[in-house]
Parts: C-alpha cells; sequence; structure tokens
C-alpha cells in the first residue's frame, strides 16, 4: 500500500502578498480578525498551523476605528510598570486619543499565537494613523470589509 507523504510548503520559496485594510469606519473585532486571519496564512490553501506561512497586513486609519455599545468609555488597556502602585489604566478613548495604533494591535496580537511563531508573524503587520503608508511599491491588495 503507497503512503502519501504531508505536504509541507517551503516558506523561503512562499510568495508574501500586502493586503491593505482602510480601518475608517470599520468596527474594531472584525478589522482584527481578518488581519489576524491573513497574518497567520489562514486564508491560504498552504496553511499549516506550525510555520509561518502568512501575508503583510497595513492598516490605514486607525485612529477612525469604530466600536460598539459603551466599549469606549468602559473598556479599559492595563499596564503594570512593576513598582508598587504602578498600574496605569487607560479606557479605550484615552488609548485611541493618545496611540490610536497600540488599540488595534492589542486586539490582533491577542489573536495570534504567543511565543516565537507568533513573534515573526506580528513583523509583518504595519498600522498608520491617516491614509497615507510609505508601502505604494508593494502594490497592497486593498480588502473590502461588510
Amino acid at each position: 500500500m503507497k503512503h502519501n507523504k504531508t505536504y509541507l510548503p517551503d516558506v523561503k520559496k512562499l510568495e508574501r502578498k500586502h493586503y491593505l485594510i482602510d480601518a475608517n469606519g470599520k468596527i474594531l473585532g472584525k478589522v482584527a480578525t481578518k488581519a489576524a486571519a491573513i497574518l497567520r496564512g489562514k486564508t491560504k490553501a498552504t496553511f499549516t498551523p506550525h510555520l509561518d506561512t502568512g501575508d503583510n497586513v497595513i492598516i490605514i486609519n486607525a485612529e477612525k476605528v469604530k466600536v460598539t455599545g459603551k466599549k469606549r468609555t468602559d473598556k479599559t488597556y492595563g499596564r503594570y510598570s512593576g513598582y508598587p502602585s504602578g498600574l496605569k489604566v487607560l479606557s479605550l478613548e484615552q488609548l485611541q486619543a493618545k496611540n490610536p495604533e497600540k488599540v488595534l494591535r492589542h486586539a490582533i496580537n491577542g489573536m495570534l499565537p504567543s511565543g516565537r511563531l507568533g513573534n515573526q508573524v506580528k513583523t509583518r503587520l504595519r498600522i498608520y494613523t491617516g491614509d497615507q503608508h510609505p508601502h505604494k511599491a508593494q502594490n497592497p491588495v486593498t480588502l473590502e470589509l461588510k
């Protein structure tokens, strides 16, 4: 009986496309899930769970992303300095005013694996405020989210 070998894509020979997502007026979670799936490679037929087969994602207009309900005031992001009483807590509204890219990056990072593979995948995510980006030479494919 002949056994077929499992197909494993050669990561060095993979052709990585660039995808452009305009977050203007889009829901935060929908932008994040689409970006995470593309970064991870789940939209390709060659997806392999333990390999980095994903594409590059460019997100523009990060400051114009929307959230539903009372998340703008109730959702909090905390960071801890390591010192006593060193907990800093910002609401989504405050963080979006201070650093809008961080809101999207935080949402997408939570959907990616932790460890070496996740760190490798996260390097292909580019987030920009405003509608300008320096990746025009890569001819990014514009994605329309519903």
